[in-house]
């Protein structure tokens, strides 16, 4: 049977390596029973989800080489594919839960709902909706909505037995109705949350395998019910196991870089992290662990999918990017892609105005630019104190720096140049004792073309993982001076 699965990013930040992963094993997934993979675009946090962010996810996926059949810049019969275009399809499936008895109108306040909250930790039970408004009748319900209360829409749930999960790689999976809440389906301004737009999309996209994150398994319950309840035929789940950071806990960007953008602006090769990402949740019959994404779409197969904790070692990932380094490309090529990644023409014409004036023989070039095709600089503590200033107050700069450039999104010289303006005002520093160890840390070098313009070449992936590293080499920062620096933060 031919599959059709998806994957659906929300374009909130950087595309995460853990969202290639998910659209690997889809991708694979449906090209080895000859069906489709489909990218839809989850943007119903309006406040977050920016169309610059969308422009890289898809950038980045296409970079890897997996393309999509259906989405949002590929014509197809189930669009629109991005949520924010398909507002007007969610209300009239909260109304038909409503009408059949399977959802109800929820009128309880934020302040209610937080004293139900506090009440049911303190006596140590599951923090759930209590069912308040659940008898509220319809005619009630409309009186209230007519005298200006506000409402939100939420699903019913069993008050006893369990819910079967029927998982492809697990088996069967048990979970009690009594650990499931009552989810908002449709938000007091009309909004879909989660749970509801993706039931809907992926019914109406005809999706018929689900493949994400292990994370997702305590949610199926309400999905299944959703599906049930519509009276939809549910498609199969298969849960992933997560990525981890070398010390297991879940993959996040304090301890691995996480952005696909900065692998690439790395210089590894996508063939590479494609074949990595396969390889840490799956395996090839013949234990071969360098294979392409035809080979392994060719032996494809659930059952090979492994269940333990897959480990995202950049050591490994380098190891393995050396091996296609120097087994898959002949000399020609290997100059080819390193045209292509960093001595290319449109680069070159970016830099040589910041340095051009400063070069009397080309042979002064190499050492002023080098850092635009480096990795993270050679960094000392020595290297990036700043006269009058604290060891610790320069920690607090590079983090506080980097807590407002991961919130950047227009990332052009004078945005950048006016972000560090901004915070030197809020720390009540001079502008130069706040930049100093920016200006270290992004080049390396004391001296160097000018930053903003720099940083705007090197893009927001590489600028973000060398403060990370800075504040690394300055000894990091635990999760005690976390909570005391996000306060502060704050308070800017």
């Amino acid at each position: 049977m031919k599959a059709r699965t998806r994957v659906a990013p929300s374009p909130t930040g950087d595309p995460h390596v853990g969202t290639a992963y998910m659209a690997l094993f889809s991708y694979c997934y449906a090209k080895k029973t000859g069906g489709e993979f489909i990218l839809r675009i989850e943007d119903t946090d309006a406040e977050r989800s920016t169309p610059e962010s969308e422009a890289t996810i898809l950038d980045s996926l296409r970079w890897l080489g997996l393309d999509w059949d259906e989405g949002p810049d590929v014509e197809g019969p189930h669009g629109p594919y991005r949520q924010s275009e398909r507002s007007d399809i969610y209300g009239q499936y909260a109304e038909r839960l409503i009408a059949d008895g399977h959802a109800f109108r929820c009128f309880c306040t934020r302040e209610r709902l937080a004293e139900v909250r506090a009440s049911q930790m303190k006596a140590g039970e599951t923090t759930r909706y209590d069912g308040h408004c659940i008898n509220i009748s319809t005619d009630d319900a409309a009186a209230l909505m007519a005298a200006g209360e506000a409402c939100v829409v939420r699903m019913k749930i069993p008050e006893e037995g369990v819910c079967t999960v029927k998982d492809e790689l697990r088996g069967d999976i048990e979970i009690a109705w009594s650990q499931v809440d009552m989810q908002v389906l449709l938000k007091a301004d009309g909004n879909p949350t989660y749970h509801l737009a993706v039931v809907v999309d992926d019914h109406l996209m005809e999706i018929t395998d689900i493949i994400r994150g292990e994370e997702w398994i305590s949610s199926a319950p309400k999905h299944i019910l959703l599906y049930e309840y519509l009276g939809w035929p549910m498609p199969k789940l298969v849960h992933m196991p997560l990525l981890r950071n070398p010390d297991k806990s879940k993959l996040s960007k304090r301890k691995n870089p996480t952005s696909i953008g900065y692998y690439k602006a790395m210089g590894f090769l996508p063939e590479a992290l494609l074949n990595y990402l396969g390889m840490l949740g799956w395996s090839m019959p013949d234990g071969e662990e360098k294979f392409t994404l035809d080979e392994m779409i060719e032996n494809f197969d659930l059952s090979r999918i492994s269940l333990g904790a897959p480990v995202f070692d950049v050591d490994k990932l380098s190891w393995l990017n050396g091996r296609w380094l120097r087994e898959t490309l002949d000399d020609g090529q290997f100059a080819d892609r390193v045209t292509e990644w960093a001595l290319n023409r449109d680069n070159l014409l970016k830099i040589i105005p910041l340095v051009k004036e400063r070069v009397d023989v080309f042979s002064q070039l190499a050492p002023m630019i080098s850092f635009f095709a480096e990795g993270m600089p050679e960094l000392s503590p020595e290297s990036l104190k700043v006269k009058n200033v604290e060891e610790e107050d320069v920690k607090k700069i590079l983090q506080f720096s980097l807590w407002r450039l991961e919130a950047q999104i227009l990332w052009e010289r004078d945005p950048l140049n006016q972000l560090f303006v901004d915070l030197a005002e809020s720390l009540g520093l001079k502008l130069r004792d706040v930049l100093a160890p920016i200006f270290v840390a992004i080049s390396g070098k004391p001296v160097a073309p000018p930053l903003f313009d720099s940083m705007a070449i090197l893009g927001p992936d590489i600028c973000r993982a060398r403060l990370r590293h800075a504040v690394s080499v300055l000894g990091g920062v635990s999760k005690k001076q976390v909570k005391r620096l996000e306060k502060e933060y704050k308070e800017l």
